[in-house]
């Protein structure tokens, strides 16, 4: 099943979408899609509405160099425990929202990734276990203002900015995200292409990993690394992450007026 969040002219919504391309639509649900969905009757095409971030989490939690071709391009060693950071909120964005460039850097990078949402409250969850707290899986850009990052040793300021956590364009229920291609379009031209089999940590590793230490609620997201290549976004581009099987997600890249 696609979980997604739309805005339609009867107000924003949670929707399972089905069917492919034009002949799309956007089923709303009641009240949240955690659990066993229950539907309203009400529906849209989905080249009617407008696409959403398809959740609104309490946190962004999220993995830091776990694949090795990335930690090799950025001049470190792999960690023997996955490198957690944490993004506000308040940056997640959804398809085709700008992503800001702030006047206090001068680098802005685009970093593809896959990213697991949560779908129970959940404390101490065995690798082995981890799918029975996840409720889908979605695309992600880890957007960083890499100057920034640098300066500052860690990473919250420049991971943090508003619109630095795309996510979209929905939630895939059904999917095996242990060898999914993650692939990265700056303007049409591939600046990254990998496979999740790649990670250094997989998905029940983290997942173990992160709720030894903090309990997750549903709608929480994981973002599970980024592979090499990244690099600068400048105004006026408009980058894409693609993961195998979950989908496109799009935004366009803008400076702070």
């Amino acid at each position: 099943m696609r979980l997604g969040r739309i805005a339609s002219p009867d107000g924003v919504a949670f929707v399972a979408i089905e069917g492919d391309d034009g002949d799309a639509r956007a089923k709303e649900i009641a009240e949240h899609p955690f659990g066993t969905p229950t539907f309203t009757g009400r529906s849209w095409p989905l080249s009617d509405v407008r696409l959403l971030a398809p959740i609104l989490a309490s946190k962004v939690v999220c993995i830091g160099k776990n694949y090795a071709a990335h930690i090799a391009e950025m001049g470190g060693e792999a960690p023997a425990d996955p490198v957690i950071f944490i993004k506000p909120n308040t940056s997640i964005i959804g398809p085709r929202v700008p992503i800001v460039r702030p006047p206090s850097s001068s680098r802005v990078d685009y970093e593809g990734e896959l990213a697991a949402v949560i779908g129970r409250p959940c404390k101490d969850v065995p690798a082995a276990q981890a799918r029975s707290a996840i409720l889908g899986y979605t695309v992600a850009n880890d957007v960083t203002a890499r100057d920034l990052q640098q300066a500052d040793g860690q990473w919250t300021r420049g991971k943090g900015f508003d619109s630095f956590c795309p996510l979209g364009p929905w939630i895939e229920t059904e999917i095996d995200p242990s060898d999914l291609e993650i692939r990265t379009e700056l303007d049409g031209e591939v600046v990254q292409r990998s496979r999740t089999s790649l990670m250094v940590h997989d998905i029940g590793a983290i997942v173990e990993w992160i709720s030894s230490i903090m309990t997750l609620l549903p709608g929480d997201v994981l973002l599970t690394g980024t592979p090499e290549g990244v690099g600068p976004m400048t105004a006026g581009q408009e980058v894409s992450v693609v993961v195998e099987g979950v989908g496109t997600l799009t935004n366009p890249v803008v400076d702070r007026s």
